[in-house]
């Protein structure tokens, strides 16, 4: 097989929708942190995997960019129909003529180090920012713990037509809330059922989600957190709590496990990435959204005007009717 053009983008090795979904029950401990499924042989990448998976990363970014701006498009095209969020927070529903507006919602999930940050650069960065809605969710606020785990949530939903990403989310509260004993274990454990309703109204207000954990190892991990002491600028990133949530790493395992298991559900379905390789992790996303967006069959809107009647009012007023900057009319002498 002869070497693709580097403006070619490669697909991969069968559909990574497919080959990197996972079901309950889930074991991540039979998935491979290092693997790297669907990427194509030698034969295609040559002996530089790494380079070649960059540089397709960068092309399947434009290509992301081009699916992005349809999507924010059919959105402007449709302003003056009910918005997504009424003032509660609740899901609105978009006129019955028309459907909801689309939105796509990238949900990253990772033990510390997974590279949640590494993957919205690279990934993400193709994007406009104009269409783009990132957010980042820590332990909730005194105001948030007064009101129910998704109340955040909702309010950090995307906009119609905008991708949105979270960085870490709702299964913060299945996690985190269920190793580090925050709630009663009943508490925990009703969230499932709470999500999968959750995620079933946004999946009928035209929300597409993508939610993919970052799977990394244990001595992965252990490296990269040695380099952020190691180099004084990444010093602002350590988090000696990291470390003692390290030392529950098995306890983590079974809560994505069961998280993943529970809650992937065909209006909402997990991916596991392997993430040890930063290069391979990055190209796994991008495909991943670039064949979710295929799914949605996105095209520009129609125009709302009649576009041959504006073509003649400018050829027969604006065009050869040329003013200075004053606004004074000149001679046209082409």
């Amino acid at each position: 097989m002869s070497a693709p053009r580097p403006t070619e983008i490669v697909p991969p090795t069968g559909r990574l929708r497919e080959l990197l979904r996972v079901a309950a029950p889930v074991d991540l401990g039979a998935i491979d942190p290092r693997s790297t499924p669907g990427l194509p042989g030698a034969d295609v990448t040559g002996e530089h995997r790494k380079a070649w998976a960059r540089d397709q990363v960068r092309l399947i970014g434009a290509e992301l960019g081009r699916q992005q701006e349809m999507l924010y498009a059919t959105a402007k095209a449709a302003e003056g129909l009910p918005g997504p969020v009424d003032g509660s927070g609740t899901l609105a529903a978009s006129g019955a003529a028309h459907g909801p507006v689309r939105r796509l919602l990238l949900v990253l999930q990772a033990m510390d180090c997974g590279g949640k940050d590494g993957t919205i650069k690279r990934v993400a960065g193709a994007m406009n920012p104009l269409g783009l809605h990132i957010r980042s969710f820590g332990p909730p606020t005194a105001e948030e713990l007064r009101h129910d785990f998704l109340w955040r949530i909702r309010r950090a939903l995307p906009p119609p037509g905008y991708v949105g990403i979270f960085n870490r989310s709702h299964y913060e509260d299945v996690l985190v809330a269920r190793v580090e004993g925050l709630v009663p274990e009943a508490a925990w454990r009703a969230r499932y059922d709470e999500i999968n309703a959750f995620e079933r109204e946004l999946a009928g207000a035209g929300v597409t989600l993508v939610k993919v954990m970052l799977h990394i190892s244990y001595a992965e991990q252990g490296e990269r957190l040695l380099e952020r002491l190691d180099d004084p600028r990444k010093h602002w990133k350590y988090n000696p709590a990291d470390v003692d949530a390290r030392s529950r790493w098995d306890d983590y395992q079974a809560a994505y496990a069961e998280a993943l298991g529970r809650c992937g559900t065909d209006a909402a379905p997990w991916f596991v990435v392997p993430a040890d390789r930063k290069w391979y992790r990055d190209w796994a996303v991008a495909h991943l959204l670039r064949e979710t967006f295929d799914t949605l069959a996105l095209g520009y809107p129609a125009a709302g005007f009649d576009v041959a009647r504006e073509r003649e009012r400018l050829r027969s007023g604006a065009v050869g009717d040329r003013r200075d900057a004053r606004g004074e009319r000149q001679v046209n002498d082409r």
